[in-house]
């Protein structure tokens, strides 16, 4: 039995066979829409989810299975003070697979150590999202037809952004992969991301201003500032504006690059580049159900 708690659980190859078969998913979905009929799967959110939580039950959906769960710790016996470790112990008995999100750094680590069925880490405080690293895998994958050679710019909270982190863990172990890192200095990428970088000899660049750089990159992830790690109002409010992506920096980037997000967007990319074919950030969402239904069957062992 296998878990997904980090991109990394994956090697480079069983990750090109996982984006092989969401790519098959996509192109032939009446093929998978029986694939899971009889599984069920358990959604367990501990902190507030659009996307991740509706893209994993529409994955299970699409598959012919069913799904349980809460959307909300208060929902939940954790409320009541139950421990993860408990709770999962419990859903074992209910469901096949559960994806589970948490405010705490490494809980759903501690949920698969003591788990009778598969865990997905949805998410887990400021750490990793690996689901979110294999859709933007995939989605660089699908639109540029490589994951190397290329120069990408990660832009807003790079200190705080676990989609951050994962993407930057993910990328380093393909080749020829360069990083420019846009942000204000109070959200700098963390000091250990750019010593692995280091180490590895893999090129980096921190930068304060998008405008610089955009003329070199073939891929921009933008991200937002997230008010939900800040402990100071003031600090937010004062960094929330820092990147705004429109037209007029648009205009001064290459024909063919890519902007993804990893949404929710706030404002840090101006609604007026929605209609920029290069904006991919809608496309996103839907390669994440095809990501997450080829992670489904594999770790329920049905591909």
């Amino acid at each position: 039995m296998r878990h997904l708690m980090s991109p990394l659980d994956f090697s480079v190859e069983e990750l090109d066979k996982l984006f092989t078969l969401a790519s098959d998913i996509e192109h032939n979905p009446a093929k998978y829409a029986h694939a899971c009929a009889g599984k069920k799967l358990a959604t367990c959110f501990y902190e507030p989810s659009t996307r991740t939580r509706l893209s994993f039950e529409a994955a299970m959906l699409n598959l012919g299975g069913s799904v349980l769960g809460f959307s909300d710790a208060n929902c939940s016996s954790a409320s009541k003070g139950e421990s993860v470790s408990d709770t999962i112990r419990v859903i074992s008995c209910f469901a096949d697979i559960c994806a589970m999100r948490h405010p705490k750094e490494g809980a759903p680590m501690v949920a698969a150590s003591h788990s009778g069925i598969p865990v997905i880490n949805a998410g887990d405080g400021g750490h990793q999202h690996p689901t979110q690293t294999l859709t933007d895998l995939m989605t660089i994958k699908s639109l540029k037809g490589r994951l190397n050679h290329f120069t990408i710019g990660l832009c807003g909270d790079l200190k705080f952004g676990r989609t951050v982190h994962s993407l930057i863990n993910a990328l380093v172990r393909y080749d020829d992969v360069r990083f420019i890192f846009i942000s204000p200095d109070e959200l700098k990428v963390p000091e250990y991301v750019t010593e692995m970088l280091h180490e590895k000899g893999i090129p980096y660049e921190e930068v304060t201003r998008l405008e610089d750089v955009m003329p070199e990159l073939d891929i921009l992830y933008m991200t937002r500032v997230q008010k939900e790690r800040f402990f100071n109002e003031e600090d937010y409010i004062r960094l929330k504006d820092c990147y705004i992506l429109d037209n007029t920096k648009m205009a001064m980037a290459k024909p063919d690059m890519l902007v993804l997000h990893p949404l929710p967007r706030v404002n840090e990319i101006a609604v007026e580049v929605d209609d920029d074919p290069r904006a991919v950030y809608f496309k996103q969402v839907q390669y994440a159900v095809y990501v997450r239904m080829a992670l489904i069957l594999k770790l329920l062992e049905l591909k």
